[in-house]
């Protein structure tokens, strides 16, 4: 069966992600740091790691599996998601594929280095409605695609 798991800390589509979970009936896995709400469902799991720079990273890659998704804004994370064959999203619904990981991860080492340099502030967009109606369209999609796999 296929999983779901959210890199919870600082998600803002924690509570899409759940609704999409339930209308599937597939089980989600929250994994964070800090401030996950208990939940009495049982198709919800609540993962606390120690603090530390890629618990919650670590934690996910452990346990996902071929097909499995993962929610998270973690450009490094998603790249190891897709090495072992799992399926990761964006919150903004942007879906991170084989061909498309490279050029992020590329993309995200400028931006570090150019902030370094202080050449960028970093500013990052706001989070708009338009980004959580596509992340629901996007992952909805992507669940029904790994229930058919």
């Amino acid at each position: 069966m296929v999983a779901i798991y959210v890199d919870a800390d600082a998600c803002p589509v924690k509570d899409e992600a759940l609704r999409v979970a339930e209308r599937h009936g597939l089980m989600i896995t929250y994994v964070a740091n800090f401030g996950l709400r208990p939940s009495r469902d049982p198709m919800v799991r609540n993962v606390m790691v120690p603090q530390g720079a890629d618990a919650a990273d670590d934690w996910i890659v452990e346990a996902v599996e071929a097909g499995d998704l993962v929610v998270t804004s973690d450009i490094p994370l998603a790249s190891r998601v897709l090495a072992k064959d799992g399926v990761s999203i964006g919150p903004t619904g942007k879906l991170f594929t084989s061909d498309s990981i490279g050029m992020a991860l590329a993309m995200r080492e400028l931006n570090q280095h150019l902030r370094e340099t202080g050449e960028s502030r970093g500013i990052v967009a706001s989070f708009t409605a338009k980004d959580r109606s596509n992340f629901l369209q996007q992952f909805d999609a992507a669940v029904q695609r790994a229930k058919r796999r």
